[in-house]
């Protein structure tokens, strides 16, 4: 990251913390060994790989057997996603996902209908909350598999996820349960003792981690199929070699992050509130996409921007040294209008004039003062070239 640069678009990465960089480099140096072979070398390796286990582990209150390191959150949902249509196919071949779920979920799903399984796809509502009486009546006898999105890459949905635990539990056969936590983690209480979730993804660079490393929990019991062969390193799930620097670097982030989590939480809240607040008093005709107050994620804050483009807010912002997204962190290479905020009722308008804003706990009143101010700067200068915008300001 340049020097200076306020950067928001943290759900995409987030800076690496200092403590996290330190606590990687003796696996760099001293201690670069792999774990799975029986000289005392790889002893001490498999030691470390348990203690990291167990530390990542206890922030979701899981037990270390049910976690499993991967080289990130993707790999993580498709070792779940179809290890579990693998490992279930035989019992059926119904699988439900809803249509704002992140691309992992989404590619997956269509991946499976190309073999031969069918997809249900819930719809959502404006505030995009999977619709659960669809949930309800799209169980049949074969349904093997409920995905879902923690908490929308885009907007900032909460998913219920005990609500929507208790509706599969009610089934009269096991339905399988996935979660893609990406966004989640380290923002939200997520306790695997209490959710019953089946398997969840997560990852260390969206926590001030390292990028390369994740993990996938796989509730004692729960069946996966295997996709990858190779030599076995740690489990078979991940074949071959994975790093142990990105290992030590995730659970610190993981330690980092869950120590004084109420008040993490709770500073990041209080700073979305602020920027809504801010954006919604010095833009006129701004909209906020998703729910508003405890039903959304603490970092995120997605607001559509009538009358611009938000390509073109993002790049002049960019130019002072800003950081945003518009649209998708992971579908806005494009200009495509958003297929969430599509989802939810937006009007292609309304999507392509969308403002991402994702916050950290290094993100500072300052920075969000500042970006405003541009921000508001940047939006009049470009209704000032809008012949739509002057048209309806005459027509006051």
């Amino acid at each position: 990251m340049k020097p200076g640069r306020i950067y928001l678009d943290n759900c995409v990465s987030t800076a690496l913390a200092p403590e996290v960089w330190q606590a990687m480099q003796p696996y760099f140096s001293e201690q670069f060994w792999f774990p799975g072979s029986f000289v005392s070398t790889g002893e001490s390796a498999n030691a470390s790989v348990q203690k990291f286990q167990s530390e990542i582990a206890r922030t979701i209150g899981a037990k270390p057997e049910e976690l499993h390191f991967t080289s990130g959150g993707t790999l993580a949902n498709n070792l779940a996603i179809k290890g579990l249509a693998q490992a279930y196919a035989g019992a059926g071949r119904h699988i439900i996902v809803s249509v704002v779920d992140y691309p992992d979920l989404l590619t997956n799903a269509a991946y499976l209908e190309k073999q031969g399984f069918e997809l249900s796809y819930l719809s959502a509502d404006s505030e995009g909350f999977i619709n659960l009486q669809e949930l309800k009546s799209a169980i049949r006898k074969d349904t093997i598999l409920f995905m879902t999105t923690a908490v929308n890459h885009v907007i900032g949905t909460i998913q219920p996820l005990e609500e929507i635990s208790q509706i599969l539990q009610a089934a009269d056969h096991k339905i399988y349960f996935h979660v893609d936590a990406g966004q989640a983690y380290g923002k939200l209480e997520l306790d695997m003792s209490k959710l019953g979730v089946d398997t969840m993804a997560i990852s260390a660079h969206k926590i001030h981690g390292p990028q390369g490393i994740g993990a996938l929990y796989q509730r004692n019991g729960t069946k996966l199929g295997q996709l990858i062969h190779g030599v076995k390193r740690i489990d078979n799930l991940q074949t071959g070699g994975l790093s142990l620097a990105l290992m030590a670097g995730f659970a610190k982030a993981a330690e980092l992050s869950f120590t004084d989590f109420s008040a993490n939480t709770a500073k990041l809240r209080e700073l979305s509130n602020y920027l809504l607040a801010r954006l919604e008093e010095q833009i006129p005709y701004l909209e906020l996409n998703g729910p508003r107050g405890a039903k959304r994620a603490p970092h995120n804050i997605n607001v559509s921007i009538d009358y611009i483009e938000g390509e073109a807010i993002t790049m002049m912002l960019d130019l002072q040294g800003i950081t945003v997204a518009t649209g998708s962190a992971c579908a806005s290479q494009g200009l495509k209008a958003n297929y969430v905020l599509m989802a939810i009722g937006k009007n292609h308008v309304q999507s392509h004039g969308s403002m991402k804003f994702t916050l950290s706990r290094y993100t500072t009143r300052e920075e969000l003062d500042e970006t405003v101010a541009a921000l508001a700067a940047i939006t009049q200068q470009l209704r000032e070239r809008s012949p739509l915008y002057q048209a309806i300001k005459k027509e006051q």
